[in-house]
């Protein structure tokens, strides 16, 4: 799947496409987004929950904030995925949506974007570390189809679109 777009206007959807999500995902209420959180939690780290890799989580919030669609939440796990608005996590995942896509696709490596400032981890370093080496043990082709095939449409369409905009942003 080729996209037929000039660099000017991929670069353009990178920027303003997360923004143009924005504003709906504001008239969400908390409690749904929070609802389909704890599916997706459930479904994409199943079998974490069943090998009781997940235990260090108990009694922990680790916040995500994704800055360019104003969605911030913390989650925690004690036998069952807690979603929360944020307020006073342990440690904070920070980070536009590309980029967090990219990494749940197993298509960019969180440390590198962590060097590139493009993904910034605060408070609870070990904590931290502990997630992201979770999040990177799960196999991406364990999860669920549907999702799956979603992350990987969607990190094709923003790589075809990062290569499209590259001239334009040198």
């Amino acid at each position: 799947m080729q996209l037929p777009l000039s660099g000017n206007i991929a670069k353009q959807l990178l920027t303003f496409g997360p923004k143009l999500i924005r504003q709906p995902l504001a008239l969400v209420p908390f409690r749904l987004k929070a609802d389909v959180l704890v599916r997706l939690l459930g479904l994409m780290l199943k079998q974490q929950a069943e090998d009781e890799e997940l235990d260090f989580l108990s009694g922990r919030w680790v916040a995500i904030n994704v800055e360019d669609m104003g969605l911030e939440f913390e989650v925690s796990y004690n036998s069952c995925w807690l979603v929360r608005p944020r307020s006073d996590a342990q440690v904070v995942f920070s980070g536009h949506s590309k980029e967090l896509l990219l990494v749940a696709a197993g298509k960019e490596d969180p440390d590198t974007l962590f060097f590139q400032r493009k993904l910034s981890i605060e408070g609870d370093t070990e904590l931290g570390l502990e997630v992201k080496n979770l999040l990177l043990s799960v196999e991406f082709d364990t999860m669920p189809s549907p999702i799956r095939h979603s992350i990987e449409k969607l990190a094709l369409v923003i790589r075809q679109l990062q290569l499209k905009a590259e001239p334009e942003m040198a």
